[in-house]
């Protein structure tokens, strides 16, 4: 049997299993430098409808008790799916919550979700901000019922799914569709990787830089392990966030945060899990002069990270060339204008 066939066969047998429609299979690209994918592709089969049906919900206040608050509230297109309007994210009845919304890019390339790891599949993540009582302050079960009641949403998952059956797991499966698709591939630093243009003087010393101090925990092309570690930071005085801690009970886990991406930087302003860090000046002297020494300080940092003038100002030239404008401003990631 050809490999052509064997594809076909195994997209024939997942539609009379989950009862989709027999839509076309989407290939799910990315540069030949990227490693495997994590997400398990076989198990929600990408499909144009199911995609357009995933972002229709993302940009949706509907999913929110008050019909105010969608993801998209949080995720900002124009800022590479983060928040930058506060530290903190806020919710329904303008409720703040004790984290900054990390940005959401190569979603494919991650095993857990959230800064301290407390969801462990992309299919699942959707459900922590619907029910957060300072996020959405929702139910799965009230969201089903009332995308039930709407003029539009049937049909939608008609097209996509089969029939009008709209269940839990199709509208967590239509989000994380979505997601799958915004993959950040297109920097300066991905052009130098093709072949396509080359780093200046500035840049070249910055990456030097970065691959002595940085790599350890943000190795290229992902710029993350996507693991947790204690960066060093102060405990807020405020929120008193323990971090991944506070969902494992483990006391080597204290003050460990998930280690977020470098990728797209320029947009995803405030800075670390409490959105402290107004700009990267701030973050980089706080990796210079700034580190906190605790029992669970990551290994990597318990050497000082020693940085001149110049050489933060080369570190700072490197790091913008992670910033992928086109993937920021690519409408099919944007408010589905079509859809009211």
């Amino acid at each position: 049997m050809t490999l052509k066939f064997l594809k076909a066969l195994s997209f024939v047998l997942s539609a009379l299993l989950i009862g989709t429609a027999a839509l076309p299979l989407l290939e799910f690209e990315f540069p030949k430098y990227f490693p495997k994918t994590t997400y398990e592709f076989a198990n929600n089969p990408l499909a144009e409808d199911k995609i357009e049906l995933g972002r229709r919900l993302f940009y949706d206040p509907v999913l929110s008790r008050d019909s105010t608050v969608s993801c998209a509230s949080c995720h900002s297109p124009f800022n590479a799916f983060a928040h930058v309007d506060h530290d903190l994210s806020h919710g329904i009845d303008d409720r703040i919550g004790t984290r900054n919304a990390p940005a959401l890019f190569n979603l494919a390339w991650q095993r857990s979700f959230m800064w301290d790891g407390a969801v462990n599949h992309l299919d699942m993540q959707a459900l922590a901000p619907i029910s957060h009582r300072d996020e959405m302050d929702f139910s799965l079960v009230e969201v089903i019922h009332r995308l039930e009641r709407h003029p539009q949403y049937p049909g939608m998952f008609q097209k996509a799914w089969g029939d009008t059956a709209i269940t839990g797991e199709r509208v967590l499966k239509s989000l994380s569709q979505f997601q799958l698709t915004l993959v950040s591939c297109n920097s300066k630093f991905d052009s130098v990787m093709r072949g396509e243009s080359k780093f200046s003087t500035q840049e070249s010393n910055g990456l030097v830089l970065f691959e002595s101090h940085c790599s350890a925990c943000h190795p290229a092309p992902l710029f993350s392990t996507y693991g947790f570690a204690n960066n060093g930071l102060p405990t807020d005085s405020t929120l008193r966030d323990m971090g991944r801690m506070s969902i494992t009970k483990k006391s080597e886990d204290s003050l460990l945060f998930k280690i977020p991406s470098l990728r797209n930087l320029t947009y995803t302003f405030p800075y670390m899990h409490d959105g402290r860090f107004a700009n990267l000046r701030q973050v980089i002297n706080h990796y210079a002069t700034g580190i906190r020494p605790s029992a669970t300080l990551a290994v990597q940092l318990q050497t000082p990270i020693v940085l001149n003038s110049d050489d933060k100002v080369d570190l700072f030239a490197f790091l913008l060339t992670l910033s992928d404008r086109h993937f920021v401003f690519d409408a099919k990631h944007g408010f589905p204008r079509n859809a009211y």
